[in-house]
């Protein structure tokens, strides 16, 4: 067993991990920028280390801080969570060569999916269904305007390098081509510096489903079934819920089968996730990519399968084989995971700041991985999810009932947050019946715009912000009310001491 593992992460997901190191007897070390010296995941670990200033760039991105604090610490082992440097092939290449153990992919595995021309040419290999478009990078205008003729419109443009929604641009009529075109070689040379692009046949009004695999280091790969991830905006996954309520058997099996191939096809090791396409109507599936890590949503696959995907990673990278067998693993009930998000839920433009009053749901098969406490200053660096609620039941019926029960009880205040948005997507027809896309928070914006912002009088907004200006002239400073004051108070010396 690993003695000391780093997280090279923050928040919810740093959190996360420490849990499991815990529960294996395992010393978790967490690392943190200026802006991140309050945040929860530096108190819950057992050694904390400042690795520089708020912007991600200059700290959650520098590998070379990151393994400096390694050494020094004397990890075994570095758990990268998920973003930042957890795809980055350079970082787990470098974890090798300083003999610590990266726990996630081999560096090839990394590299053979990354590039999503390479990545595509390798599931045609593994005879994953690919949707149709350019065999290789589109060079020219031109060359783009010729394969759109070829396919038919709509077409989708994408960065080779490209994700989370960055350097992809839906072309519906031939005027829009060239400019779409450009603006995607910019985004991917800008966000990635990789101006390569490609073009595929875009499947209107689909459904995003993912497939989560495990391998190990003698051979093994195994497959969790599927995610369905529909609810987006801006390609930023909302709401994910397992299983799928729109995949039939027989095609839930196919899409697994798939999966396990293409984990095979490039000697898989560690915790990855393929991501489908699913026409609803035709019942048809397309590979879109492969994301060689931990996934946000992973709490709902562990909830209906029972297997503690975090563990499970640190199991692998030690040598072991897997824990359970494809006939061992199975689907019980229902999971449901909503993203709250430290943002106006009407224009989704993130909202920093002080939270106020924070309490999160509990009871019976509700689960909250979070990092938000009252007195927590919410950074702007950062990605904006600040908890994920995740809730079980026997149906998808119920889960869902649980889910509109434990969003209830969540206060947060002092910030704004999406939580009354999850609320309405939970009760509309479209949601329940399963139906759903991933255009439908864009069709259906207006009907789930949050009706307690439309419907509440201007006046009440200003006796309430009197109200609260009051109250923080008496208290002068909120963090003396809160308990968590404590936490910062021994975090502050504990950082002093190392």
């Amino acid at each position: 067993m690993f003695k000391k593992v780093l997280i090279a992460n923050r928040g919810e997901i740093a959190i996360r991990v420490t849990r499991a190191c815990r529960e294996l007897g395992i010393h978790a070390v967490a690392v943190f920028s200026d802006a991140d010296r309050d945040s929860l995941h530096v108190f819950l670990a057992d050694e904390a280390y400042n690795i520089g200033p708020a912007p991600s760039i200059d700290s959650y991105l520098r590998a070379d801080k990151i393994l400096e604090v390694a050494k020094k610490a004397g990890v075994d082992a570095i758990h990268p969570g998920y973003g930042f440097l957890s795809e980055n092939v350079h970082f787990a290449r470098a974890c090798q060569q300083s003999e610590i153990t990266f726990i996630g992919p081999t560096p090839e595995n990394i590299e053979a999916m990354g590039d999503k021309l390479s990545a595509k040419a390798l599931m045609k290999k593994a005879q994953v269904p690919c949707v149709p478009g350019s065999d290789g990078p589109v060079e020219t205008v031109e060359e783009a305007m010729k394969v759109a003729q070829k396919i038919g419109l709509p077409i989708i443009i994408k960065a080779s390098a490209g994700g989370g929604g960055k350097g992809m641009r839906v072309v519906r009529k031939e005027a829009e081509l060239e400019s779409a075109y450009r603006a995607c070689r910019s985004e991917g040379q800008n966000y990635f510096k990789d101006s390569t692009v490609y073009i595929e046949k875009f499947i209107n009004d689909p459904k995003h489903i993912e497939i989560q695999v495990f391998g190990d280091t003698h051979g093994n790969v195994i497959h969790l079934y599927e995610r369905e991830c529909s609810v987006q905006r801006r390609h930023q996954k909302l709401i994910e819920e397992s299983p799928s309520p729109s995949v039939p058997p027989e095609v839930r099996k196919a899409m697994g089968d798939a999966a396990v191939r293409a984990a095979k096809q490039i000697g898989y090791v560690g915790a990855g996730t393929l991501e489908f396409i699913f026409d609803n109507s035709t019942k048809e599936f397309y590979f879109m990519e492969m994301n060689t890590r931990l996934q946000v949503e992973h709490p709902i696959t562990e909830l209906v399968t029972g297997v503690d995907l975090v563990k499970e990673q640190i199991s692998v990278a030690l040598g072991n084989k897997l824990s359970v067998t494809q006939d061992q693993v199975k689907q019980k009930g229902h999971a449901i995971e909503v993203r709250v998000c430290a943002e106006d839920p009407i224009t989704y433009q993130p909202s920093p700041g002080l939270i106020r009053a924070c309490r999160h749901p509990q009871g019976p098969f509700v689960r909250v991985d979070s990092y938000a406490y009252p007195g927590y200053e919410v950074p702007i660096y950062y990605d904006p999810m600040i908890a994920k609620v995740i809730t079980w039941g026997e149906t998808r019926e119920e889960a869902i009932s649980r889910m509109d029960r434990a969003l209830s009880e969540f206060i947060l205040s002092g910030i704004k947050s999406n939580i009354q948005l999850h609320k309405t997507i939970l009760r509309h027809e479209k949601f329940r019946d399963g139906s759903y896309t991933t255009q439908f928070l864009e069709k259906n914006f207006e009907l789930l715009e949050p009706e307690i912002f439309r419907e509440v009088p201007e006046e009440v907004f200003l006796i309430a912000a009197a109200i609260t200006a009051f109250n923080d002239r008496k208290s002068k400073d909120v963090r003396h009310l809160n308990v968590f004051s404590q936490w910062k108070r021994v975090g502050r010396k504990m950082q002093l001491r190392l």
